[in-house]
């Protein structure tokens, strides 16, 4: 931001040289870049701004800061111009619309009859040529100068000019021409927002006006607008069309709708006073209200603690006073701040203590020659996060860190019904312009990789990875959440997979949720799984399943565990099935650390006996767990100790549609050794209530 020395000193009650405007706007967050004397005594200032500060992209907003830093030094003082000759109605001379409030929260007109349209007068001719502004005319220049003073950019429209003298806020039509200020012909689109006659577009609204409503030598009536623009609307047609303006680049940090009508009554007297005319009684203005004044509360005990040293609230008062920020005293340790319209980086308590720290003096804040450090564990999230790891690692399974962004192709079979792909507008992301709705993407181009270089593990390949996850549901709301990863490789021995071989890798991934699950909830924790369509084509119909978790607290679904389908797996150009599991991580993080199961060690031998039933093939083994379990519960039954899987068998022994499971239960008695005619009933009893409740029948 380049400021002018001379112009700054005429809102300060005692002038600033350079050497002191650069220490205090230094000290106060606004660095400069350079300094450099350009005649007549006056000394430009190339000052840093920081995006949040676009009060301040004006000679009035740093006047403010160095009133403040400087105290009873020096004083804003508010430019005042001869009030204007007024003549006639404005609404009898305008028609104003504002068809798109949310772009257009606020826009005002006011008409100026009788103008005279020539060369500048001296001061403002040299003020603007001092930041690097060609003077042009007089009415021009001083919507230059109202930029530059206030940071509240305006256009004037020769009245004359505009068809049905109408001006018209609206989104142009698809194709719609306009001939911009530069000369350039351009081609607007549905998203652009511009400023119309009731016959076409006459400028690009907050960016550049249209040459067809040009103010020129001619010109008698003029219409002042000023007005404000949503920042991304302004943004979005500025970098599509290319076009770098200072209107542009204000209204994209923001100006608030309470301060046009100074910015507004301003510009108009400076018309007036240099051009001549009579202005119109009134203000054209279209829009939403004016937002009520921000009220934060802001703590002196909580500023101290922050900057470390109490400050008074009579001095945290006067500091927020001299920034414009109305201060009201509530009680002790509550000031009751008014924001500033201008001021739109200030929503929270911390905003305001950082503002007393800033005008203060950061030198101020005392620094210690030790500093105290207090001994903590980690927090729970990162020592479960550590955990997670660990378990994974010791699996055989890499973590990966992959992009955020895939290919539409590669993102869309991973998306789930109901929720849809989050894209960018964003050319430098070229073809991989979508957010990841699922982790497995991400590993699955990793898969990719690793075969592409002809990686080979013991086991095959493990892969993990813990990141976020976007999306977007029917209404537009954004779906964000942080999920678990894992991608197993099946253990294929020969040159194709069989089906024992994909049945294995869904164990092997079953198990390392199940460890996953006991390390994060505990012992008693278990894992539970549905076989179910996830509704993401990704996954290979009839072999995937929705993943339960179940501890004594809840029992809730927390993902997704199977298998890829054979189009996932030539999408990703992959020779072999891989087993994935997607799970939300909020849910085992919640649940950590688990409770630990402590049990002494048996002093008497266990009875092992298996059990081979033959259930038909939509008998998963859940089920049967569930019966297990139903059983071991009941005091006839209390000798059964455990049951777990063995394995499955499908052949023409056990029958078409049919299939043997095979479970090992152990029995034991904690007084005494067993004899094996104590099990035989309760074997018997299994096999009586699995022929009952599944229709199993024991293979022989």
């Amino acid at each position: 931001m380049k400021i002018s020395l001379r112009w700054l000193n005429r809102y300060l009650s005692s002038p600033i040289s350079a050497s002191d405007a650069e220490e205090v706007l230094t000290h106060v967050g606004f660095p400069l870049e350079s300094r450099e004397e350009i005649g007549n005594g006056d000394w430009l200032l190339d000052v840093e701004i920081t995006s949040n500060r676009g009060d301040c992209l004006s000679h009035i907003g740093l006047a403010r800061e160095i009133a403040a830093k400087t105290g009873s030094a020096r004083t804003l003082v508010t430019p005042t111009a001869p009030a204007p000759k007024r003549g006639g109605r404005v609404g009898e001379l305008l028609t104003l619309k504002n068809g798109a409030t949310d772009a257009c929260p606020r826009f005002t007109a006011q008409v100026i009859r009788g103008v005279r349209v020539g060369p500048s007068p001296a001061w403002m001719r040299e003020a603007l040529e001092a930041v690097g502004q060609r003077s042009i005319s007089n009415v021009v220049d001083v919507t230059n100068y109202i930029t530059h003073e206030l940071g509240n950019p305006c256009h004037v429209f020769d009245l004359d000019k505009l068809d049905g003298r109408t001006l018209h806020v609206r989104f142009a039509k698809k194709g719609e021409p306009l001939k911009t200020l530069d000369g350039k012909q351009r081609t607007l689109v549905e998203t652009d927002l511009v400023v119309a006659d009731a016959a076409r577009a006459q400028s690009l609204a907050g960016v550049i006006g249209g040459s067809d409503s040009e103010v020129s030598s001619s010109t008698v009536n003029i219409v002042l607008e000023m007005a404000t623009w949503d920042p991304a609307t302004i943004r979005r047609a500025a970098r599509r069309l290319g076009i770098r303006t200072d209107a542009g680049y204000r209204f994209e940090r923001g100006v608030h709708p309470a301060t046009l009508d100074d910015a507004a009554r301003r510009a108009a007297e400076l018309v007036v006073q240099v051009a001549g005319g009579e202005l119109a009684e009134g203000v054209l203005s279209e829009g939403r209200a004016v937002p009520a004044p921000r009220i934060v509360e802001v703590r002196p005990s909580r500023c101290a603690a922050i900057i470390g040293h109490e400050v008074p609230a009579g001095d945290m008062i006067a500091l927020l006073r001299g920034l414009g920020i109305g201060v009201e005293q509530r009680d002790e340790d509550t000031l009751a701040c008014e924001i500033p319209a201008w001021r739109l980086d200030l929503e929270r308590e911390i905003d305001l203590i950082e503002e007393v720290a800033r005008i203060r003096g950061l030198d101020r804040i005392e620094v210690s020659e030790r500093l105290p450090i207090a001994i903590r564990p980690p927090q729970t999230s990162e020592r479960a996060a550590r955990e997670l790891a660990g378990v994974l690692t010791g699996l055989g399974f890499y973590e990966t860190v992959t992009f955020s962004f895939v290919s539409p192709s590669q993102a869309a079979p991973f998306a789930g019904a109901g929720t849809g792909l989050v894209k960018v507008d964003d050319e430098r992301r070229g073809a991989d312009g979508t957010l990841r709705p699922s982790v497995l993407p991400g590993l699955m181009l990793c898969r990719r990789a690793n075969r592409m270089s002809q990686v080979e593990q013991p086991g095959g390949v493990r892969l993990f990875e813990v990141s976020a996850t976007f999306g977007q549901d029917g209404s537009g709301r954004s779906l964000e959440a942080r999920r678990l990863g894992l991608l197993l490789d099946a253990p294929v021995s020969g040159k194709r997979a069989t089906h024992e071989d994909r049945q294995a890798a869904v164990r092997l991934a079953r198990g390392a949720v199940e460890a996953v699950v006991r390390a994060m909830a505990g012992a008693r924790a278990r894992v539970r799984i549905e076989p179910k369509d996830p509704g993401a084509s990704a996954w290979e119909r009839g072999a995937a399943g929705e993943v339960w978790l179940e501890t004594d607290k809840e029992k809730r679904a927390i993902g997704t565990l199977g298998l890829m389908s054979k189009q996932t797996l030539d999408l990703f150009e992959l020779e072999h099935p891989v087993a994935c599991v997607e799970l939300e991580v909020e849910p085992l993080v919640a649940a950590y650390p688990g409770a630990s199961a402590i049990e002494p060690l048996p002093a008497f031998p266990s009875i092992e006996r298996d059990l081979s039933l033959v259930v038909s093939e939509d008998v998963a083994w859940a089920r049967i767990e569930a019966l297990l379990a139903r059983l071991g519960a009941e005091r006839e039954m209390a000798l059964l100790e455990s049951a777990r899987f063995v394995g499955v068998y499908r052949g023409e022994q056990a029958g078409k549609g049919k299939k043997s499971v095979t479970l090992r239960m152990r029995f034991r008695a904690s007084d005494r050794t067993l004899r094996h005619e104590e099990v035989d009933p309760q074997v018997a009893r299994v096999v009586s209530e699995a022929g009952r409740e599944l229709g199993a029948v024991l293979r022989v």
